[in-house]
């Protein structure tokens, strides 16, 4: 059943925080004061949350599929094993974010704050994250053919994650953790790994020569 809007905030208000399995296709919620709210199973595809107040909110097993989350403040949310594919969470504010197995295969997260966030096992096959600060845990994450151009992943943990094919131009992985990770056909001409962990990682020599080490 629908859930309307204007009954969700009217109850919000009131209070009210569990709104699991909420369905809330299409929706507008537009800047809506929505902190620590319980979107646990909830329906949210092609829903307009951009620049909500999510924080602390608890989106586990969310079906965000085409969601606008542009500008969202979504500060120690819990998003794990969301369904993101397609989302777009462009400047999102996502520090200290529970990623966990998400789904966000050719989702936005351009110019992104994603300090402190976990995105282990999570998938990212093409997202892009052009401009987005990444001092994160991509542990066994799926990164393959993601766009990373010039981003930020000092001290980043990206042990066994897949970038395969990924564009990590101009990033900077200093002291990053890239132990067994795959960087297969990545191109990472002009990227910065001083201090980088690169134990056990499939990598080319070519693509060593083409980065910047000091």
């Amino acid at each position: 059943m629908m859930l309307e809007v204007t009954k969700l905030l009217t109850e919000y208000n009131k209070g009210r925080r569990n709104f699991t399995g909420a369905s809330l296709n299409g929706v507008c919620l537009y800047r809506a004061n929505l902190a620590e709210i319980n979107f646990e199973e909830a329906s949210l595809i092609g829903a307009n949350l951009s620049g909500a107040d999510l924080t602390g909110a608890n989106l586990t097993k969310a079906n965000l599929i085409g969601a606008n989350l542009s500008g969202a403040c979504l500060v120690n949310a819990n998003l794990s094993n969301a369904d993101l594919i397609g989302a777009n969470l462009g400047g999102a504010k996502l520090a200290n974010a529970n990623l966990r197995e998400i789904t966000l295969n050719g989702g936005n997260l351009s110019g992104a704050n994603l300090s402190g966030a976990n995105l282990s096992w999570a998938s990212l096959r093409g997202a892009n994250f052009s401009g987005a600060f990444l001092n994160a845990t991509f542990t066994e994450a799926n990164l393959q053919n993601a766009n990373l151009n010039s981003v930020s992943l000092v001290e980043a943990d990206l042990s066994g994650t897949n970038l395969r094919g990924a564009n990590l131009v101009g990033a900077n992985l200093s002291h990053a953790n890239l132990h067994e990770a795959i960087l297969v056909d990545a191109n990472l001409s002009n990227a910065h790994l001083t201090g980088a962990n690169l134990d056990q990682a499939n990598i080319s020599k070519e693509n060593l020569t083409a980065a910047t080490n000091n």
